[in-house]
C-alpha cells in the first residue's frame, strides 16, 4: 500500500490533484457516472494536459502501478483498487474544428455534447452515441455505435489520429502510416495500451436531421416488434433506428407515462428532411395507438432528445449480445423473455438495427468486428437483477460476440474476449505483449499480454 509520501512525490509532479484515500477531494475524484463499480486505488491523479499524462504514465511505469483511466465513468468494469493508480482525464475537454477538412481534435476527457455543439456551426456532426455525457475517448475505443453508423459506419472507422501515451511513458502518434500497429489495435481494442490524450476524426455532413421517438403500450409488444423488425429490412442506409422494451422504476424525475409498467418504444434517427422522415416511418405510425409521439424534423444538437439516457449518476449492470438476424423465431424467443407476462427484471431492453455501412469494412484496418451483426441486443438493470438472463437467453441467434461499449459491471472484467472473432483477439493480444508485456492497464475489459504464434 502507498504512504502518503508516494502521494506527495507524484504530486509534486503535475498542477492538478493527486489524492490518496483519505485525503478531502478523492471520493469526487474517483467517482464515475456508472457507479455499479467503486474505484478506491491507492492514488487518484487528475491531470491537465499531455505533459501530465506523461509523467502519471511514466510514474506508474517506474513503480510497477497497475492502472486504469477514466473521463466519464460510463462503461467500467473492473474496479481500480489496491496499489492502483487511476488517471482522470475530465480536465482535458479542448475540442478543434477544421470545418474544410471536416475533421474533429478531441482531448481525453471531452463529451460528446462538447464536439456536437462545436461541429453545428458550420452543418457538421461527429458519429456520437445516443448520450451527450459519454466520453469522446472511451466511445471511440471501443468501435463507437453511433446514432448516423447505418449511413456512416462506426466511429473508429473515421479516425484518422490518436495521441497517446504508451505504458512506457513515452508519447507516441499512431496514424495509417505510423505505428500502424498500435493505430489498428487502438481502434477497438479499448483502453489496453495506454492513455489516449487526443484524437482526431472525420465529421460528416448533416444539412437536415429528423428523429424523436414513438412509445407504445406494453401489451402491444409483440405487434410492435414483428412490425418494426419487417420495417427494417427496406428502410434505406440514412434511416437509423432501435427498438427497447422499458420497465421504468416509478420514481421521478421520470414521466408519469414510463413508471411502474412495460412500454416499447421505437427511436428514430433519420439522415434527411422532415417529409421524407414522415413517409418513411409512416408504417410505424399505423401499428398502434403510440402514448407519445415525438417524432419530427430537428437541429442535429437535440439528438438526446430521442433515447432520453439518463443524465444523473446511477449504478447499473450492462450486457450485450450481438444478433446475425432477427426473424420470427428470434423475436418470439425474446418476447418470451422480456414481454408481457414474463419475469424480466432489467429496466431496459434494446435492439439497435445495424446493417448498411456498418456491415462494409473500413478504409484503415481496425480491431473492430461485429461487421456481420443485424442488430446488436443490449440490456440494462439495476444491481442485484439478472443480468446476464436475457442475453444467454438470445444465444442461439447470436453471433457469439458482445460489443464492449455495452459491457458493465464488476463481472465483465473478464470479457473482451467475446467482443472480437479469434484472430482479432490474437493479434490484439500480441500488439499488448509489444506495448504493456507486464499488463499494468488491467483495470478494464483486459487484453492480457500474448506471446506472438508462429
Amino acid at each position: 500500500m502507498y504512504r502518503s509520501a508516494t502521494v506527495q512525490k507524484l504530486a509534486g509532479r503535475l498542477s492538478g490533484p493527486a489524492l490518496g484515500p483519505g485525503d478531502d477531494g478523492y471520493a469526487a475524484e474517483v467517482a464515475g457516472f456508472n457507479q455499479v463499480v467503486q474505484h478506491r486505488p491507492a492514488i487518484v491523479v487528475g491531470v491537465r494536459d499531455a505533459e501530465e499524462v506523461r509523467k502519471a504514465v511514466t510514474f506508474a511505469a517506474e513503480t510497477g502501478t497497475p492502472t486504469a483511466v477514466q473521463a466519464t465513468g460510463h462503461g467500467p468494469s473492473r474496479a481500480a483498487e489496491g496499489a492502483g493508480l487511476l488517471i482522470n482525464t475530465r480536465r482535458m475537454t479542448k475540442v478543434t474544428i477544421d470545418p474544410v477538412a471536416r475533421v474533429a481534435r478531441a482531448e481525453a476527457g471531452t463529451q460528446w455534447h462538447q464536439v456536437v455543439e462545436a461541429a453545428a456551426g458550420h452543418g457538421l456532426a461527429p458519429l456520437n452515441g445516443s448520450s451527450p455525457l459519454v466520453g469522446v475517448v472511451g466511445y471511440t475505443l471501443g468501435g463507437g455505435l453511433a446514432l448516423l453508423s447505418r449511413a456512416y459506419g462506426f466511429a473508429a472507422d473515421h479516425v484518422t489520429t490518436v495521441e497517446v501515451v504508451t505504458p512506457d511513458g513515452r508519447p507516441r502518434t499512431a496514424t495509417a502510416q505510423q505505428n500502424t500497429d498500435l493505430f489498428w489495435a487502438l481502434r477497438g481494442g479499448k483502453g489496453n495500451f495506454g492513455v489516449v490524450t487526443a484524437i482526431e476524426f472525420g465529421l460528416v455532413p448533416v444539412p437536415r436531421f429528423y428523429g424523436g421517438g414513438l412509445f407504445f403500450p406494453g401489451e402491444t409488444a409483440a405487434e410492435v416488434l414483428h412490425a418494426w423488425r419487417l420495417w427494417t429490412e427496406s428502410v434505406p442506409e440514412e434511416m437509423a433506428s432501435s427498438l427497447a422494451l422499458l420497465r421504468m422504476p416509478d420514481l421521478e424525475p421520470i414521466p408519469e407515462f414510463l413508471r411502474g409498467k412495460l412500454v416499447v418504444h421505437i427511436r428514430i434517427a433519420h439522415l434527411g428532411p422532415g417529409d421524407e422522415g414522415e413517409r418513411l416511418v409512416g408504417p410505424l405510425r399505423k401499428i398502434a395507438p403510440a402514448l407519445v409521439d415525438t417524432l419530427a424534423e430537428m437541429p442535429y444538437q437535440r439528438f438526446a432528445e430521442i433515447h432520453n439516457d439518463p443524465t444523473f449518476p446511477i449504478p447499473y449492470d450492462e450486457r450485450s449480445t450481438m444478433l446475425r438476424e432477427l426473424g420470427q423465431g428470434a423475436a418470439d424467443d425474446l418476447l418470451s423473455l422480456v414481454g408481457p407476462g414474463s419475469d424480466c427484471t432489467d429496466i431496459m431492453v434494446e435492439l439497435r438495427h445495424m446493417g448498411g455501412a456498418l456491415s462494409r469494412p473500413p478504409s484503415a484496418p481496425s480491431a473492430v468486428d461485429h461487421r456481420e451483426a443485424a442488430f446488436c441486443l443490449s440490456t440494462l438493470g439495476l444491481p442485484g437483477g439478472r443480468p446476464a438472463h436475457v442475453v444467454d437467453g438470445m444465444a442461439r441467434w447470436g453471433t457469439g460476440r458482445s460489443y464492449l461499449n455495452f459491457l458493465a459491471g464488476p463481472e465483465t472484467a473478464q470479457l473482451a474476449e467475446r467482443g472480437y472473432g479469434p484472430a482479432t483477439y490474437a493479434r490484439l493480444g500480441e500488439i499488448k505483449a509489444r506495448y504493456d508485456p507486464e499488463n499494468l492497464f488491467r483495470f478494464n475489459h483486459n487484453i492480457p499480454p500474448r506471446a506472438k504464434s508462429f
